[in-house]
């Protein structure tokens, strides 16, 4: 009797500590990330490398957040890669300037509303891909892959396949400050730092705390019933394709104003990407499953090996071999732990 009441604790905390470890996987893999990086190199841990790091997570981490509202939501957005180099292109074409044939003038719109029209044509094709799976009952990944191609081609075709170069702007001609959101930083902190922590603390307000939370939780984890219990489902679908799409125009303008240049083949793969940093999150990929910051630290996770691996000198081909190892062991993870789950259930 008494052998049965001492391994009974025993067991229990193992499972305790196993939960843990598999629920926290991606906060303990970027703290062994930092751990074995600054010990192979002393130039990876210092203040500016991470915030230099974080600079260029920042573009991985805004697209991953649509990612998740689109993953809880039970889909999948394979366009937020094109949507990316479309908006840069055509924010890139506004910073060259507008031509007016008819009347024979060039337009030069200031910045503010080069970001405004370009944040509308991201969520305009996201509403594209909305339509097309709420309306139109096209799947998820046949719709999101139709657009990716159609917005990549427009790109190119919009720049014959050149990209647009030097788009600080100019003083005499109004429109200068479009590397502000590339270079300045703001009490030492890059300003695309601050945008990328802005919409995560947005996000998992809205997540934690508005009805349009609970509604996407609700249709993610069961679309009929949520359905039936009231939820806009459509209008739900509708709305996280259309925030995936502008967020991607964010991460566009954000990569643009880095390079003070937009190129139609800007962001290949980058939709790979924020998959990745969601599914490393710990996010189920059947939807209703997920949170900002689970994602958040997948994307760090994938943005520090990557940084990592360059810092100490690894080859391209490796870096690759290394990141699709941790995607699929993050997949496996999600497998037991909601496996697990399901068949507890």
């Amino acid at each position: 009797m008494s052998a049965t009441t001492t391994a009974t604790p025993a067991k229990g905390r193992q499972m305790n500590i196993g939960r843990l470890l598999l629920e926290g996987r991606a906060f303990f893999a970027l703290i062994a990330i930092i751990v074995v990086f600054s010990l192979m190199s002393p130039n990876y841990f210092s203040v500016g490398n991470f915030l230099i790091m974080s600079s260029q997570v920042a573009i991985y981490g805004i697209l991953s957040i649509g990612m998740l509202l689109v993953i809880l939501n039970g889909g999948i957005d394979l366009s937020v890669g094109s949507i990316l180099a479309l908006s840069g292109v055509v924010a890139g074409a506004m910073m060259q300037g507008v031509e007016l044939n008819s009347l024979g003038v060039i337009l030069y719109p200031p910045v503010w509303a080069v970001v405004v029209l370009t944040l509308c044509v991201g969520a305009a094709v996201g509403a594209v891909n909305g339509v097309l799976i709420a309306v139109f009952k096209v799947p998820p990944f046949v719709a999101t892959l139709g657009v990716m191609y159609v917005a990549r081609g427009v790109a190119l075709l919009m720049t014959n396949g050149l990209t647009y170069n030097n788009l600080r702007g100019s003083e005499a001609l109004g429109n200068t400050g479009f590397n502000w959101l590339g270079f300045n930083r703001l009490a030492g902190i890059p300003i695309s730092v601050i945008v990328l922590g802005t919409i995560a603390i947005l996000a998992g307000l809205m997540l934690g705390r508005s009805a349009f939370g609970r509604w996407l939780y609700a249709s993610g984890g069961n679309e009929r019933a949520a359905e039936l219990s009231g939820v806009p489902v459509k209008r739900v679908k509708i709305t996280v394709y259309m925030v995936s799409g502008m967020l991607a125009a964010v991460a566009g303008l954000v990569l643009a104003s880095q390079l003070t240049s937009a190129g139609p083949t800007a962001g290949t793969t980058y939709e790979l990407t924020a998959i990745a940093a969601v599914v490393i999150g710990g996010a189920a990929l059947t939807g209703g499953r997920g949170n900002v910051r689970g994602t958040m630290l997948g994307a760090f996770v994938i943005g520090f090996l990557s940084a990592g691996l360059v810092i100490i000198g690894v080859s391209s081909y490796w870096q690759t071999v290394f990141t699709g190892a941790v995607i699929v062991l993050a997949v496996l993870m999600n497998s037991l732990q909601y496996g697990s789950g399901a068949r507890k259930g």
